[in-house]
């Protein structure tokens, strides 16, 4: 058995470099990842995010709700989480996002995905070995709609360069 899942096992790159990201390049960020009332009370909780619209089902009833819905940060993070593979996990420090925007509520059982969009790339004035990336990624639910919008830039390591 564990020769046939070895034949299915698709190879997936672990990262890209500076040099991969071309301006106008779309990543659809695989997996995706559906988000339970675990993940958010745990999230919650330990961020002590206290809106009872994310741990309290009647509150959240009473505001025009089916239920809790799923803390916007957790769903910004799932899916920032989302596109580091493709984006970022080559190194370099994290400089910021700009532009976060929230779309439709998540609920617990929603399933997102993440898509990138290289914007911008330059090289880096202090760093040879290094440039910098700023990409829009955007997050959707199930049904397509979105739930998150922002910007994010990072430095990047070259091809062939040393940490």
């Amino acid at each position: 058995m564990e020769h046939d899942f070895i034949k299915r096992a698709v190879p997936r790159p672990k990262c890209n470099y500076y040099e991969d990201f071309e301006p106008g390049r779309v990543f659809e960020h695989h997996w995706g990842r559906t988000l339970n009332e675990g993940d958010n009370s745990l999230y919650t909780t330990l961020t002590m995010f206290f809106n009872p619209l994310y741990f309290n089902a009647e509150f959240a009833k009473a505001h025009g709700h089916a239920g809790v819905l799923i803390n916007p940060y957790l769903v910004f993070t799932t899916v920032f989480g989302l596109s580091v593979q493709d984006l970022s996990e080559s190194g370099g420090a994290f400089l910021g996002v700009e532009d976060l925007e929230f779309g439709v509520p998540v609920y617990p059982g929603d399933t997102l995905t993440a898509r990138s969009t290289v914007v911008d790339r330059r090289e880096s004035s202090t760093h040879a070995n290094m440039g910098i990336a700023t990409w829009h990624t955007q997050g959707f639910n199930q049904r397509g709609e979105k739930v998150v919008d922002f910007k994010r830039t990072n430095m990047i390591a070259k091809k062939g360069a040393r940490p």
